[in-house]
């Protein structure tokens, strides 16, 4: 068995090739994921299967698939409602495995197509996915062709450890400690019931899963103090207008509007003339407090709406495959910063924010979801 750190080597693509080339034919390899080390092997092969009981210790459970992509899921899956969806969107990749019932014909289909009895796939209607979010594991899992499973092996502290792995892998791929070193959460979705639950907590707890998988719209400007929240308070009161319920509710009914700034100051108030501008179209700009752009908040929106050109380029410079959800406020240009203006130019402002939230939300179908 070798060693190999997968970071310090001069020839990375060489190395997952070879990785790739061993899963293929039926041998097991150790690869780190976000959560801890795990054996991978190739469910639609003997020996792969036969190397994933044995490090299992011979239970006869079904294995947790684990995907490159978030729409490598679409092959193992029949018609999902948009919750499903939705958990793939949000969740994905990351430390979540998501449970998915499948209707008997489509088991059938698939456990034919990708080579692999039913019992090993799916236990009773149900199959669980996994879209790890490490670089070594995606790069190995988009090079090998049908389903891979990856079960913890033999770690500490989330390191490898190559005693416990000796006689069984061919293959240590060492990337250091992994960033979680607990066991994933796993959520199931009962689509017959159009809701989910928190099987097991890992990583995440049943908190974090529902904030994640909340619908949520992040304005973005510079200072969040004067742009953003403006845009923020008026979009809460048109999506709640839409829904007949107060402001303070939209969370409790899975919908949350936040603001940052992409050179923002924690903490600080909206300035006293964005709080006045707004009060005449029903928005509360009292209890604001600025907040600074952050990779979570990136992850968290599925929309964003900036107010010029610099604030997008703050967004992808954190997170850039948020290139994808992220717009202008504005389609014709960036939306000037009123700071030093009087109150009339921020009056100006907020019935522009106000014309161009409507527009935008009902562009994006964001007033049709609620």
């Amino acid at each position: 068995m070798e060693v190999i750190s997968i970071f310090n080597v001069g020839d990375y693509d060489a190395q997952m090739r070879r990785g790739a080339q061993l899963v293929r034919d039926g041998k097991l390899i150790v690869v780190p994921t976000e959560t801890v080390y795990g054996g991978a092997a190739l469910l639609s092969h003997p020996e792969g299967i036969r190397w994933l009981r044995a490090l299992r210790g011979g239970q006869g459970k079904p294995f947790t698939v684990h995907l490159a992509r978030r729409d490598d899921a679409k092959q193992y899956l029949g018609d999902l409602p948009e919750l499903g969806h939705r958990m793939m969107r949000k969740l994905w990749p990351g430390p979540v495995a998501l449970m998915f019932d499948v209707p008997e014909a489509r088991r059938r289909e698939v456990a034919a197509t990708q080579g692999v009895a039913e019992v090993d796939m799916f236990e009773g209607s149900t199959i669980t996915l996994r879209c790890p979010d490490h670089i070594v594991a995606t790069d190995l899992l988009a090079q090998v062709p049908g389903p891979v499973a990856i079960i913890r092996a033999g770690s500490t502290d989330g390191a490898p450890d190559p005693s416990e792995m000796e006689g069984k892998a061919e293959l240590i791929y060492d990337a250091g400690p992994s960033r979680f070193s607990k066991p994933s959460t796993m959520v199931r979705l009962h689509s017959d019931k159009m809701k989910y639950e928190v099987v097991r907590a890992g990583v995440y707890d049943e908190r974090i899963i529902e904030r994640l998988l909340k619908t949520t719209v992040l304005f973005v400007c510079s200072g969040n103090t004067c742009r953003s929240p403006m845009a923020e308070g008026l979009a809460r009161r048109i999506l709640s207008d839409k829904l007949a319920i107060e402001p303070d509710l939209l969370e409790s009914k899975g919908i949350c509007v936040v603001s940052a700034g992409s050179f923002a100051m924690a903490g600080t108030r909206a300035t006293p003339q964005a709080v006045e501008a707004v009060k005449p179209l029903g928005a509360d700009l009292s209890r604001h407090r600025s907040q600074p752009l952050s990779v979570e908040l990136i992850h968290q929106a599925d929309i964003i709406f900036t107010m010029g050109r610099n604030h997008a380029h703050a967004v992808t410079a954190l997170v850039p495959s948020a290139i994808d959800k992220t717009y202008s406020l504005d389609p014709s240009g960036d939306i000037d910063d009123p700071i030093g203006g009087d109150i009339s130019l921020y009056q100006d402002l907020a019935v522009h924010l106000q014309d161009l939230i409507e527009k935008r939300l009902s562009e994006r179908e964001l007033l049709q979801v609620v």
